[in-house]
């Protein structure tokens, strides 16, 4: 029971609210931050995945250029 109350109230400025006090639209803009930490906490997670794999295409990148500047040394 105790879950499912912590579940309708939210803290502003430091004060509980209890969510089935509030109006229609008080209700749908939680909701609406509610989605938005949600679509953040993707984005970071996708940003994340991004800057790996430009980091690992760059590294390779770099990587084939010196080998083609070097040329490789072939003893006979």
């Amino acid at each position: 029971m105790e879950n499912e109350n912590q579940a309708n109230t939210i803290t502003i400025d430091g004060k509980e609210h209890d969510i089935n006090d509030f109006t229609q639209e008080q209700v749908y803009m939680v909701n609406q931050i509610k989605d938005l930490q949600t679509k953040e906490g993707n984005l970071k997670f996708q940003i994340d995945q991004v800057t790996v794999a430009k980091s690992v295409f760059t590294s390779k990148l770099i990587e084939s250029v010196k080998e083609k500047e070097d040329p490789e040394v072939t003893v006979t």
